[in-house]
């Protein structure tokens, strides 16, 4: 993952620590919006207020799921549905994505296969994230953060 930082919690209920170290040590504001599979991780006790809900321009920090994670090149793949809304990942400047170890798999094609095997109807987006946004379109110089988030951190769990 290009640019991106990882790390391990235990498990689900000890995902908001590892939130709130990483949001912690960067200085970064205390507040999130997630995706509704993640609202009663106890938020609160890690010192962190939650909204469940799509983001909005001006949100800090969004945190959602992967559908799955591709093992060969770092990439987060991620669907859209009423439960997991895309901007979560796309709008704030921060996006942390708890991906369950389990659904690593090991290239594309195993991600497509994945998708196709497991969903009824295709998803209205499939988005694949590699790290934070970038761009050199101005003077070939790479920005960080131009169609996306500044910053992606991923944290593996059981």
């Amino acid at each position: 993952m290009l640019s991106s930082t990882v790390d391990v919690a235990e498990s689900l209920a000890t995902v908001p620590a590892a939130v709130a170290r990483y949001l912690a040590e960067r200085k970064l504001a205390m507040s999130a919006v997630c995706w509704d599979e993640f609202a009663d991780l106890g938020w609160s006790n890690a010192g962190i207020e939650i909204a469940v809900r799509e983001a909005r321009d001006g949100d800090p920090v969004g945190i959602t799921g992967a559908y799955c994670a591709i093992a060969e090149t770092g990439t987060l793949m991620t669907v859209s549905g009423p439960r997991a809304p895309a901007t979560v990942s796309l709008l704030p400047e921060t996006h942390i994505a708890v991906v369950r170890v389990s659904r690593i798999v090991r290239g594309m094609e195993d991600a497509w296969r994945l998708l196709r095997d497991e969903l009824n109807a295709p998803p209205r987006a499939v988005n694949f994230i590699s790290g934070p946004s970038r761009t050199a379109d101005i003077e070939q110089t790479v920005t960080l953060g131009a169609h996306g988030p500044y910053r992606v951190h991923v944290i593996l769990t059981n």
